[in-house]
């Protein structure tokens, strides 16, 4: 499995996460859903994202789009 899939795996089960912890623990955890919809879009414009960095650092194979 490649980059371009971890970080959508990682991303989409951060989003239900922090959904689920906001739904049975407190409403303040919509800000962490709202910082990983911010980082997915800055990573659109810019290409960079931090968590595909760190998964090339520990040898994950890169795909096509985070090069």
């Amino acid at each position: 499995m490649n980059i371009d899939k971890w970080v959508f795996r990682i991303a989409g089960s951060f989003i239900l996460g922090s959904l689920l912890l906001a739904y049975f623990h407190s409403p303040y955890w919509l800000w962490f859903t709202a910082f990983v919809g911010v980082n997915m879009l800055q990573s659109s414009f810019t290409g960079f994202c931090l968590m595909a960095t760190i998964l090339k650092k520990i040898g994950i194979k890169p795909g096509r789009a985070y090069e």
